[in-house]
């Protein structure tokens, strides 16, 4: 099994709901996401996956996150903006626009909010 990953930043707002603290109030990140994917065979040049493919995917899902309110664009304005749920969003559009570009999988996603302070998704593991 071969994995690479690919990471990208990006700040926003977001207020969590139903949360008793600080952080229920209007606050915001410089956010860091890595995506690893992986795979079990290696393309006829010898890759896995295309870092250049990989960065722009990431990028493009977290472009319309940037620099905006988290809470008023979907599926945030709905589901809590949590690093948990941002991972898990951040795995389902990376895992769309993989199906068009190349067969390898997502293995998993880790979103920080700060640098000491991460949430990690991995698809299909209990």
């Amino acid at each position: 099994m071969f994995e690479v990953s690919v990471e990208h930043t990006f700040a926003a707002g977001h207020a969590l709901r139903n949360y008793r603290g600080k952080c229920e109030n209007v606050h915001g990140h410089n956010y860091k996401i890595r995506v690893i994917v992986q795979g079990e065979k290696l393309d006829q040049t010898g890759m896995l996956a295309d870092f250049v493919v990989l960065k722009r995917l990431l990028r493009d899902v977290s472009e319309r996150l940037d620099h905006v309110f988290l809470n008023d664009i979907e599926p945030f304005d709905t589901l809590n903006p949590t690093a948990e749920n941002m991972a898990i969003y951040f795995c389902g559009k990376m895992q769309e626009g993989l199906k068009l570009e190349n067969p390898v999988e997502v293995a998993e996603v880790t979103v920080w909010e700060t640098d000491i302070q991460s949430a990690t998704y991995r698809p299909g593991r209990a």
